[in-house]
Formats: structure tokens, C-alpha cells, sequence
């Protein structure tokens, strides 16, 4: 095999025909990784949620089938653009005069930029089938309303999205695509909801969050005759709908003759650290291997590596049934950073039980130099991410400086969930010097934390 090797690709007849349930393998009560509503009082003022997931997709993102079929539908629409190409970074490595073999999965290449369509498809296909003729969510930096837009196009389907008002100023191209795929588009919080006015009145000039995104989603969405919310991180089945991304990359690591030391992934509310993460997971407890998983969120929002384990709800207004996770609280709202889509509140239920047994590992970075690697990525592999993936970017930097430094080779692999062509404005501030990192005080969290409904943690880290 030719040590120069750039792309490790697979043929369109090798794009999985399951995703990987990783619950299969998780040994941890039930409740720790579903949605219930332990005894406490619902949020005051709430009114709660009616079930909205289709059963056949709740279903499989509760049960133990290590291996979920992906319906046939949803794997023609997947061979549109993948499977996705796995490269080894060459020019990164000899940048950073490395020993270790630094390799990225490319989720970006498809039509909205992003590997949310690898979910979105999944859930359109699955709410359609059911009988749902509209879907509504909220999106931080839109990656994901840009993703469910176009498929809700594909699939007939009207779509609401609730985008975080800061967001909505910042990237206004992805505001265009979903229009241009027909969905109607509101900054939020807006005035269309009763969530969103009550959040105004209290702070009109509120940036905005996901957790009051998907507030004003749900609501819209019980007014709307056969509508459904709809999200895109965070759920059982939203990890689970990504694991197609894992499993490919497994199969060109193979290719590659490699198996990863580390494998990293920018951390929101987990889709894409998982999407990777868990089946090199299974793989561990398979073969023994040593792997380490390592989520990167933002300093500006730091869930995992500054939160609380605790029961917490999914949306601002608590009206969603809570969940076990690593968060700040519903309440919180993080600082307008660029990357928007790792601005949510919590961590995935699936995820933060891995995190609480030390079963992963999670660090945080501040803005400024979150982009000073996505610049220098871009400027070796000719690949500008987004603010998002240049998180995880910068992880893979440093463990590749580390394998200088301590003159050990490692096998780096790691997630570009998506391009930052339509984030170019962030790095032009970047560029004149204009971003800023927003650090966040221990009084901040403690004061967001102090008002969980569940006054106590519920164990593991803290």
C-alpha cells in the first residue's frame, strides 16, 4: 500500500445497511439514557408535551437490537453522496512535523453542508410514514433547519424552523437554503409564541438559545393540524441515525491498515461525536483496544466539562419530559460564539452516561483559538470547517503536538462534521482580529444550575 495514500473511499453498494445501537453494549439503567419524568413538578407554567416521536423510530432508539436496518428509502437518498471519504492529512502532519497519522471523516460534502441530513432523512422518511405533514424544530447555527429543510422538500413535507436570533444574524445564507427548499424561517425568540414573547419581555435583547428554539418549536408545533416536533441532536435516535458515519469510517480505517489511538468529535448535544465515536466504541469492547474518545465543546458553553450530571429538561420553557445529561441548566444561555450548533445547554442522555463512567473524555476550547486552528487547517488541507468542526480540529492539533513533543506516534482520527463556506464572515473577524472569547464565570453556572429541578446531582463527575 502506498504510504502516500490522500482517500480512503468506498463504493456506493457499501454505504451500511444498519446503524449501530450502542444501548446494546451501554451497561446502564434504562432511565439513565430515556426520556421520563421523575417526581418532580413539570416547569411552572408548562404545558407538557404530548408524545410526538413516530413509534417505529422510538422504538428502535430504545430497544437493545445492537443493529437497526436503515430503511431502504432512507439508504438510496444516503447514496446520493455517501458513503463519505475518509483522508489522511498529509500537509497537516508534516506542518506539524508529527509522528502521528492524522486522519478526518469529511461529512460536508453533501447538499446541506453539513452530516445533519444523515438525520434529518431518517426522521422526514419515518414522520411521513406516520402520517405527519409538517415538522417544526429549532436550529442554532442552522446546519440542522437547513438539513431537515431539504429533506422535508424531498419528502413533500411543510417545515417551520425556529432559528437562534444571533444565528440568524450571523449566517444568513443558511436562513436562504432553507427558504430556498421551502421552509419558513423565524428568528428566535420571536413574537409568534407564547414562549417567545415571555422570553422578550424579560430580555429583548436576547441572543437567543437552542433550548428556546425547540421551546417555541414545540409550541408551534401543537397548533399545527398533523404537525410533529422534530430534533436534530441529542435523542437516541438522532445518535443513532449518525452512526452510519462510524461505521464507514471503520471500514476505511481498515483500508487505511491503521485502527485510531484517539478519535475526537466537536460536541453540541453529541450527534456528530457520536455518530463517529460510537462504533469504535463497540470495537473496543470487541477487540481490547485502547482507543480514546474525546468530545470538544466550546469554553463559551461547557456542558460536560463544567456541568452538572443531573435530571434537567431539553428545552427552555421545561416543557419537554427531562433526561438524565451533563448540563448547565435549560435557563442557561450561552454567549453568541460562531459555533452556534455547540451552544445547547446539555449533553446527550447516551453520551453523558459514557462521561459519567469514564468511558470518554471531554475538553474545551475558547473561540479565538478554535479558529486560529480552523484557519491553519485551512490553510494546509485547502478545507475551510465550520466553527463547529474546527473544534475538533483543534483537539487533533494538539494531540498530534503531543506526539512530537513526547516523540510517540498516534493514530489521530477525527470528525469534520461540515464546511464553513457559509461561515466565512466568522473567520473574516478572525482574520481583522475582531473575535472574542467569551469565558463564563463560576457564579454564571452555579446561578443556572441552582435552578435545575433536581436541587442534587445524580452522581458520577460533577
Amino acid at each position: 500500500m502506498r504510504t502516500s495514500r490522500n482517500q480512503f473511499l468506498l463504493d456506493e453498494e457499501d454505504v451500511p445497511t444498519h446503524w449501530y445501537n450502542i444501548l446494546a453494549d451501554l451497561d446502564v439503567p434504562s432511565s439513565d439514557v430515556r426520556r421520563a419524568r421523575p417526581a418532580a413538578e413539570p416547569a411552572a407554567g408548562a404545558r407538557p408535551a404530548a408524545p410526538n416521536l413516530p413509534l417505529s423510530m422510538y422504538r428502535a432508539s430504545v430497544g437493545t437490537e445492537r443493529h437497526v436496518k436503515i430503511p431502504d428509502p432512507v439508504r438510496e437518498q444516503y447514496q446520493r453522496w455517501r458513503p463519505t471519504p475518509l483522508i489522511r492529512a498529509h500537509r497537516l502532519e508534516q506542518a506539524l512535523d508529527t509522528p502521528a497519522h492524522i486522519y478526518y471523516k469529511y461529512e460536508g460534502a453533501n447538499a446541506s453542508g453539513s452530516h445533519k441530513l444523515n438525520s434529518a432523512l431518517a426522521q422526514a422518511y419515518y414522520y411521513k410514514q406516520a402520517g405527519v405533514q409538517e415538522i417544526t424544530t429549532g436550529t442554532g447555527a442552522g446546519q440542522w433547519g437547513t438539513a431537515l429543510s431539504m429533506a422535508c422538500h424531498a419528502l413533500d413535507l411543510a417545515c417551520t424552523v425556529f432559528m437562534v436570533r444571533v444565528s440568524h444574524a450571523q449566517k444568513p445564507y443558511r436562513r436562504v437554503l432553507m427558504e430556498l427548499n421551502g421552509a419558513r424561517v423565524v428568528p428566535s425568540p420571536s413574537g409568534t409564541t407564547e414562549a417567545g414573547r415571555a422570553l422578550l419581555a424579560a430580555s429583548p435583547d436576547s441572543d437567543g438559545s437552542v433550548a428556546i428554539a425547540n421551546a417555541e418549536a414545540l409550541e408551534h408545533a401543537q397548533t399545527v393540524h398533523r404537525g410533529a416536533f422534530a430534533v436534530g441532536s441529542g435523542e437516541n435516535h438522532v445518535l443513532l441515525h449518525q452512526t452510519v458515519i462510524g461505521e464507514e469510517a471503520l471500514r476505511q480505517m481498515e483500508l487505511a491498515g491503521e485502527f485510531p489511538d484517539v478519535v475526537i468529535g466537536a460536541m453540541g448535544a453529541g450527534s456528530n461525536f457520536a455518530g463517529l465515536a460510537f462504533p469504535f466504541y463497540r470495537e473496543k469492547l470487541r477487540t481490547g483496544a485502547e482507543t480514546r474518545l474525546v468530545a470538544v465543546e466550546p469554553e463559551a458553553c461547557p456542558k460536560m466539562t463544567r456541568g452538572r450530571y443531573a435530571w434537567d429538561y431539553n428545552d427552555f420553557s421545561g416543557t419537554t419530559p427531562m433526561t438524565k445529561m451533563y448540563t448547565l441548566g435549560h435557563t442557561f444561555v450561552a454567549p453568541g460564539v460562531h459555533a452556534g450548533g455547540l451552544r445547547y445547554h446539555g449533553a446527550a442522555p447516551l453520551v453523558s452516561a459514557l462521561y459519567a463512567r469514564g468511558l470518554m473524555e471531554a475538553v474545551a476550547y475558547g473561540q479565538k483559538e478554535v479558529f486560529e486552528a480552523g484557519a491553519f487547517f485551512a490553510r494546509t488541507e485547502n478545507l475551510v470547517p465550520a466553527p463547529e468542526s474546527a473544534h475538533a480540529v483543534k483537539s487533533a492539533i494538539d494531540e498530534a503536538v503531543r506526539a512530537r513533543e513526547e516523540n510517540r506516534p498516534r493514530v489521530i482520527l477525527f470528525n469534520v462534521s461540515g464546511h464553513g463556506l457559509l461561515d466565512l464572515s466568522a473567520y473574516d473577524q478572525y482574520l481583522a482580529g475582531g473575535l472574542q472569547d467569551h469565558p463564563i464565570s463560576d457564579s454564571q453556572i452555579a446561578a443556572s444550575l441552582a435552578a435545575l429541578p433536581d436541587a442534587e446531582p445524580v452522581g458520577g463527575r460533577s
